[in-house]
C-alpha cells in the first residue's frame, strides 16, 4: 500500500467515525463514553494523516 493509499484509507475511516459520532449524538439517550472513545479514535487518525502528509 502506497503512502497516498494509506492517507486515503485513513480519511475514509475518519469520515466513518464522524458519521458514527453524529449518529450516536442524535440518539434519544446518547452514550457519552462511546462518543468520547469515537472522538479519541478520530483525533488519533487525524494526527496520523497529518504526519503522513508532512513526509
Amino acid at each position: 500500500m502506497s503512502q497516498q493509499d494509506r492517507i486515503e484509507a485513513l480519511k475514509e475511516k475518519h469520515a466513518s467515525l464522524e458519521r458514527a459520532i453524529d449518529e450516536e449524538s442524535h440518539r434519544p439517550l446518547p452514550d457519552q463514553a462511546a462518543i468520547y472513545d469515537l472522538k479519541r479514535q478520530k483525533l488519533r487518525i487525524k494526527d496520523e494523516i497529518f504526519q503522513l502528509e508532512r513526509q
